[in-house]
């Protein structure tokens, strides 16, 4: 069986590697881009540092900042029209995943007009042109939005979110400038960083995982493991090295697919308007434990090369429990909410919750069988 692995063309990493975006924009022969951020990231200083390079040289852009923290279809659609506005031949994102998402969504429905609706962009659509291009420049270590081929869109009238998975919405450049992402409160630092721990360990444990992912995620885990709680406390090489941590975790679920803590988030936060990075790490315990049962030697693995436990003398069951007590103790020390209860979910929509999370496109790369029941009795579970 044929296994594919589909990555961006160029990426910069470092502090202060935003400046590389000049030549690579007078090279590739852009004209005029739409930048595309949020009122947050202006306000906080972190775009105008994107905005004074291209302004010292000459760069010629048009700000688009209508993005939410989690992205409608109206962002999109709003979007789509003031590129075509101002003429836009290209994208910038500067922002977190919701930022970068949307860009991701103007580029296809700008190229691929048929889908302007954005709801048939569901699933793996069937675009046939690539995105206009995008230069992304991620302000968070979390969702590697800049090197993957899926993005995320709500649908505020259905309270749904729509995974989109299309190998021609990658960004053609990434610049992971550590110092855009320095500024970030600590709380997001944590809950992004925690999404990408989410990233990597579903990746590693997904149905569709191989020997190249397995790479990937291995190396990411480890790297999330030892320098997420240093970055909250802004050590600048534990930033530097989840900036790495969270693209790397992107190179290998991007092309394997993630499992039903995704499935689960999705739905809080479409719901509640939950933070991703929150609602990731809300579940990530309770899906861990469950998916434990079928693919224990998965968590021996991580256990010994991620985590520093001795593997010697437990048992495949005892690995599954310290990974998952690992998990659980770094999230305590971040301070990230445990339980739904305490961001705001009740209990009567569960229901609701559950059958949409099992229709949820990541479903299906969950390595243990779901039924609505058993995703039911994890929302229970995590209340």
């Amino acid at each position: 069986m044929a296994k594919r692995i589909v990555l961006n063309e160029t990426s910069y990493f470092g502090w202060g590697s935003r400046k590389e975006i000049v030549n690579e924009i007078k090279t590739r022969g852009y004209k005029k881009a739409l930048l595309v951020t949020d009122h947050n990231l202006i306000e906080a200083g972190v775009t105008t540092k994107v905005i004074d390079t291209l302004n010292d040289t000459g760069i010629l852009f048009e700000i688009y900042s209508d993005v939410k923290p989690n992205p409608t279809i109206q962002n999109v659609q709003n979007g789509v029209a003031k590129c075509k506005e101002v003429g836009a031949d290209y994208l910038i994102a500067v922002g977190g995943g919701s930022v970068i998402d949307t860009a991701k969504g103007i580029g296809i429905v700008m190229t691929n007009p048929s889908f302007a609706d954005v709801r048939s962009l569901v699933g793996v659509a069937d675009t046939k042109n690539k995105s206009l291009p995008i230069i992304a420049l991620p302000t968070t270590a979390g969702t590697a939005a800049e090197v993957t081929i899926n993005y995320v869109i709500t649908d505020e009238e259905n309270t749904v979110k729509l995974v989109c998975v299309d190998p021609h919405d990658i960004p053609v450049l990434s610049i992971i400038d550590t110092e855009l992402m320095a500024g970030m409160p600590k709380l997001t630092v944590a809950s992004t960083g925690l999404d990408a721990l989410t990233h990597a360990m579903e990746g590693y444990i997904t149905a569709g995982a191989w020997e190249m992912t397995d790479m990937f995620h291995l190396e990411a885990i480890r790297l999330i493991y030892h320098n997420l709680e240093k970055a909250v406390n802004k050590d600048k090489e534990a930033m530097e090295q989840m900036g790495l941590a969270q693209y790397i975790a992107g190179m290998g679920f991007s092309n394997v697919g993630l499992g039903i803590v995704h499935s689960m988030a999705h739905q809080l936060g479409a719901t509640y308007d939950v933070a991703h990075g929150i609602a990731c790490s809300l579940f990530l315990p309770y899906v861990l434990e469950w998916n434990g049962a079928v693919c224990k030697e998965r968590f021996r693995v991580m256990a010994e090369r991620c985590f520093d436990i001795d593997v010697e003398n437990i048992t495949d069951e005892e690995a599954v429990t310290k990974v998952v007590e690992v998990v659980r103790n770094l999230e305590t020390r971040l301070g990230v909410p445990q339980h739904m209860r305490e961001v705001g979910a009740k209990k009567e929509d569960f229901d609701v919750l559950a059958k949409k999370a099992y229709e949820d496109p990541c479903t299906g790369g969950n390595p243990r069988e779901v039924t609505v029941d058993s995703i039911k009795e994890l929302f229970e579970k995590a209340f």
